[in-house]
């Protein structure tokens, strides 16, 4: 007789995307401003313009605070989507002519 198999906790297997916590702060208030990315999520936006269909919602830390930021930057969002593995990293955004980039 095999012994009754333990049930597992809801946590140990759930993969549930929480949402990411912090103060909303604006793009603008951010650039030029050096700040650590810790986290990302990626949604169809609520505001649909021309080229931007998804909005990225960007957690990062800013003298000591934890604080999100909402862009539909395509330029930014390529740039974390291609460095994600590299989460957390130390960075700014800097706007040039009319767009966002990491540098």
């Amino acid at each position: 007789m095999s012994p009754e198999k333990q049930p597992k906790r809801f946590n140990e297997f759930a993969r549930e995307t929480m949402p990411l916590d912090g103060d909303k702060v604006k793009l603008d208030d951010v650039v030029n401003r050096e700040i650590t990315v810790l986290d990302y999520r990626i949604k169809d936006s609520h505001f649909k313009k021309a080229n931007c269909e998804l909005c990225m919602t960007l957690q990062f830390k800013l003298d000591d605070k934890i604080s999100v930021m909402f862009t539909g930057s395509n330029v930014l969002r390529d740039q974390i989507e291609r460095y994600k593995n590299e989460i957390p990293f130390i960075t700014t955004i800097k706007k040039i002519d009319r767009y966002y980039t990491f540098t």
